[in-house]
Parts: structure tokens; sequence; C-alpha cells
């Protein structure tokens, strides 16, 4: 099962796969089409972009994670354009998963032969993993503040200092909407989900002060 926005990179993908013998039971270009020929078809294995229609943020990656937890066995090679930290973590800590795993990053894959291989490895199990999503997973596990936008430092050092919403867009000149966001996304990538007992805020800027 192929899943890829990019028409001429899809139809692509699917003459190198059945070049190597594979069969490609269906080729779409969205998530929710993703997860219906899925259910539909049964396949060894999915190959998704992350980001596809219709916002381009981590649609490719929700199908699978859905698919996941509806067949555990299924393996799952994700590719991308860019190392998404977040939705790297969220693959592989996916819960219940058993089939294969993979990551790769379009722009580092020089060899066919080896992408056939790694797609192989992935459909029989095993887990194959760009070393620069490596690296990055790393460095991020790390310092968890590399994570974070100039921007959004800029958001949280203001934060520290104790201002408001309101404060820090005056002093950034952009709107309060705009701070909100920029809040939102550090709440997100320090991993702070909402917590009843927790100050969210409060402790992105212990994060920040600890960085």
């Amino acid at each position: 099962m192929l899943a890829e926005d990019a028409v001429l990179l899809r139809e692509g993908l699917v003459g190198l796969l059945e070049r190597f013998g594979h069969e490609v039971a269906a080729a779409v270009g969205d998530g929710p089409s993703l997860i219906a020929a899925t259910r539909e078809h049964r396949p060894d294995v999915v190959i998704a972009d992350v980001r596809m229609p219709p916002d381009f943020t981590d649609e490719g990656l929700r199908a699978a994670r859905e698919l996941q937890a509806a067949i555990p066995s299924l393996a799952v090679l994700v590719l991308s354009q860019y190392v998404e930290q977040t939705f790297a973590e969220e693959l592989f800590d996916a819960r219940g998963a058993s089939g294969g795993m993979g990551y790769l990053l379009k722009e580092r894959i020089g060899d066919v032969e080896e992408f056939a291989d790694a797609l192989i490895r992935v459909a029989r199990g095993g887990t194959v993993v760009d070393p620069e999503v490596v690296r990055q997973l790393l460095a991020r596990r790390r310092d968890p503040l590399r994570r974070l936008t100039p921007r959004e430092r800029e958001v949280l050092a203001h934060m520290a200092e104790g201002r408001s919403n309101a404060a820090i867009a005056r002093a950034l000149v952009v709107t309060e909407a705009a701070v909100a966001k920029h809040i939102a996304s550090i709440l997100t990538k320090l991993d702070l989900p909402p917590a009843p007992d927790d100050h969210r805020r409060v402790l992105a800027v212990l994060a920040y002060l600890r960085g």
C-alpha cells in the first residue's frame, strides 16, 4: 500500500516497487484514502508520506498510527522530506504495534536497491531508521529546547520573565493569537500535555531555565 500526494513521485514509486517484484495493492494521495484502502486490501506493508492533504501536517503519520492500532502486525515504512521529530517518536512509541517499522528521509535515499532492501526488512518485521533521524532524536532527548524555533525561544524567554500573552505580543509586535499559537507549539514540543495537576506554562519556563 502506497500513500504519497505528489503524483509523479507516487507513480514513480509504483513502477519502482513493481520492478522489484512487489504488488502495489493501491496507491493513494491522502490519509483517509490510505486508511480505507488498507482496511480493504490488508497489505503486508504500508509506505506513507508524513505530510499529505488536506493540511499537509501529519496526516500520513496519524493514518499509520490508526492502522497500527487496528492491525498491530501491519508493517509501516514512513517517507519524509524532513526529520519530523515529534512524529517519529510517536510512530516508534506506538503501543501494541508488533509489525516492522521504518523512517527514511526522501532526500537521503541514494540507491534504489538499498530502498528495496529496507522495504523488505520492514515487511519482515525489522526496523529501519535513517541515521539522521536517530541523530536528531538523540539530540532532542538531550536538550528538549533544541526542538523550538528561534521565535518560540523568544516567546518562552518572555514567558520566563512573567509576561502575559498581551505583553509578549506587544514586545514582539505580533498578535495575541500568534503568541497563543507559539505557546501551544512550545508546550507540544516540550512534551507537556494537558494535566489537571500541572501548570504547563510554569513547567515550560522551568524547562527553559534548566536549559
